[in-house]
This record gives C-alpha cells, structure tokens and sequence, in this order.
C-alpha cells in the first residue's frame, strides 16, 4: 500500500520501518530535512509489523508510505556484530524502489544539520552507488566487532591531516575499503536489486560470515563502484573523539547516532 503517490519518476529520500517504537527516530528525521529545506519527499519502507496507528501518522506528516515485505537471509544470528542486525536487510528493498530515478538511503537514527539536496544530484556513473566510509575504530572496544576494527586501518585515520573535503573522497591503498550504510545514494533498478540478490546466493558461506549485514553486503557488491563521500554526510558522533582532526561542527550536515540510541530500542 502507497499512500501517496510520487509524482512522476523524481528522487526521494528513504527510510526503512520496521515497528512502531522506532516512529520517533523517522519524526525527527522528517522535522530535520524540513527544517534544512529539502524538495524532496521522505519514502518510509514499511513492513508489516507495523500498524495502522503508525501508518497514518506517517501519512499526516507527509511521508510517502510504502509496504515492503521483509528481507530474510538465513545467516547465523551469532556471527552478527549485534542480534538486532537481524532486520536490517531489509532496508535494501530501496533498490526496488524503481519509480524514482534516485534514491539517497538514510537511517531513522539521524538527524539532518544542513542543507543535504546536493546529493540528489552529484554526478554517479552508471552501476555505482556512493556512501562515507566506515570508522573502524571501535572507540567503545565492542567485542563483537571484527578483529581489524582498529584505529591504524580506520579509512579517516588517513584524511586527517587537513585534505581538501571533496567528492569523491580519495580512499588510502591501504584501506579496508568498507562503507557505513547509514546514508547511501543510489540508482534504484530491477537490475542492481538482483545483484544483491544473486551475490547472496552464490556466496551464502561467505555472505554468513558477515558482521555487518547490509553495509557488507553492499561493500563486496560494489567494490571498486562504490564512491566515497565526504564524512560530514553521514557523521557518526563517535567521529569526533575518534578524529578530532578531521571533525569540523561547521562541516556537519547529517549525524549518525550509532551505538547507545540504538541498543536503547531494541526489541
């Protein structure tokens, strides 16, 4: 069920719902990019669990409402980073969201500081997807997080010496080149959907093993096509202790709010 319909094939920002108790993160991600001016439309990915109370509020503050069915990948819970990973595959329906010509992913656990349309045009060739890389510092030593995820091979531990802040971001040879799913701009297309799609099949031991399910998936689909963005378009709050050089209040145009807000909603 849509509630309201996109007019024409035009760009969105996109958001996946999976409960009720989430609606404050997406009211607060609608009331910032508001507030910063965007012209484009908020699409909330809704799966079923969520009911009609919730929907209709979306629907009242303007969000296009679109149902999903849930992505299930039959992977080992335990090798997750965290158990509540497990739902988050499906945010990965946005590639299906074909009416629209572009598409930027954005989780409901962030909060838009400034002007953000720009990414609705920068320049993506064909079969790329762009997004900021991940931080692999583990600040708060979680003991789920891989073994490598330590300053030295942290991707911004290299960008601090006060390098131009462009598009895109040059990555250092020696990064893991993994990215942060938390923002990502995309080309929606029956065609990249199946990809992900196809990667999952043929690489199910592989795909098993993932700490990080959707931001891994992306990373080993697009390796080599995936764009690095300038960090201040998904600012993970623990940037700024972790790279205090690179970190600039002023720059900041989306935080991320990882870690502690999210446990506190878990199921």
């Amino acid at each position: 069920m849509e509630r309201q319909a996109a007019a024409g094939r035009g760009r969105c920002w996109a958001t996946l719902l999976t409960h009720a108790q989430y609606l404050p993160g997406v009211a607060v991600l609608v009331r910032s990019l508001a507030q910063h001016g965007t012209r484009y439309p908020l699409v909330v990915m809704t799966t079923d669990e969520v009911d009609v109370e919730t929907r209709d509020v979306l629907g009242a503050m303007g969000c296009v409402v679109r149902d999903v069915p849930c992505w299930t990948v039959d992977v080992p819970s335990g090798e997750m980073a965290s158990a509540r990973f497990v739902n988050v595959w499906t945010k990965l329906r946005a590639f299906g969201l074909v009416e629209y010509e572009r598409v930027v992913l954005i989780d409901s656990d962030m909060l838009v500081c400034g002007a953000v349309d720009e990414l609705m045009e920068i320049d993506l060739p064909d079969g790329c997807i762009a997004a900021c890389s991940a931080c692999t510092c583990n600040p708060n030593g979680v003991p789920t997080y891989p073994a490598h995820w330590v300053p030295e091979n942290c991707a911004y531990s290299a960008r601090e010496s006060g390098a131009e802040l462009s598009y895109p971001m040059p990555v250092p040879p020696d990064a893991h080149g993994l990215l942060n799913s938390g923002l990502v701009v995309l080309v929606p297309s029956a065609e990249q959907e199946q990809a992900l799609h196809c990667f999952l099949d043929q690489h199910a031991e592989h795909v098993g093993k993932y700490k990080f399910p959707d931001q891994d998936l992306l990373a080993d689909v697009y390796a080599g096509r995936w764009l690095p963005l300038p960090w201040y378009y998904n600012a993970l709050k623990t940037l700024r202790r972790c790279h205090a050089g690179m970190w600039d209040d002023s720059k900041v145009r989306v935080v991320h709010y990882i870690l502690e807000y999210v446990e506190t909603n878990q199921d």
